[in-house]
């Protein structure tokens, strides 16, 4: 697991995802593109309608799914993270696309606990950030809080072999010294947060090692 946290304080996530690991990710897109997780994500969006759209993306790292859908016809993004190591590498990202004005990154907010500071957004996205948040109820509450259109999220599969390799990951990270912890939270457990929330499902697909959900508010269709 890559991209998983603890929401006990930004030192945390500072300590995994620094500026070289934002290196790499940062490297990989512009040599391969988005993975296959991030492209159906786009997708997802685009089908919903992202022309014009504002996107709220929690966790984006260095906002390569964000400029995808900004080169897609979306008016604005905003990135919330909790690490800075990200912010040096979205910088000559947002810099080399040509879309500045266009971007809001925001750093420190963790929006489980603090929903209302962040502005809704037509679309919000979260790429590889459930399963780094104990509390997934929570956080789901607060993300449809924050969506009028959609929300596409990504999750690790449930199966065996992914518990083991975050029980594995976990452990190595402990032995580190460092203070993180990646979940495999219930498929289910996480819809039916959504649908409590009056969200149900548009678009799903499973994939080997992430599945990635649409949801749509009911009244919108």
């Amino acid at each position: 697991m890559d991209a998983c946290c603890t929401p006990d304080g930004s030192a945390d996530y500072a300590a995994v995802f620094d500026e070289r690991f934002a290196s790499r990710v940062a490297r990989r897109y512009r040599r391969r593109g988005l993975a296959r997780a991030e492209r159906r994500i786009v997708e997802y969006a685009s089908a919903a309608g992202v022309a014009g759209a504002s996107v709220l993306e929690v966790g984006g790292g260095v906002g390569e799914i964000q400029l995808e859908l900004l080169a897609r016809g979306a008016a604005s993004t905003v990135n919330l993270e909790l690490s800075p190591g990200y912010e040096t590498e979205a910088a000559r990202l947002i810099a080399e696309a040509g879309v500045a004005e266009r971007v809001t990154r925001r750093v420190g907010i963790d929006i489980a606990r603090h929903p209302d500071v962040v502005e809704p957004a037509d679309i919000v996205v979260l790429h590889r950030v459930v399963c780094c948040y104990p509390d997934v109820e929570r956080l789901l509450a607060a993300v449809a809080s924050r969506a009028r259109r959609l929300v596409v999220f990504s999750y690790p599969t449930a199966s065996w072999f992914t518990r083991m390799g975050v029980r594995i990951s976990n452990f190595f990270i402990r032995r580190s010294g460092r203070n993180y912890q990646g979940f495999v939270h219930s498929p289910d457990a996480m819809l039916r947060s959504l649908r409590a929330h009056g969200f149900e499902p548009r678009e799903q697909q499973r994939g080997i090692a992430w599945c990635v959900v649409a949801v749509a508010p009911v009244a919108a269709g």
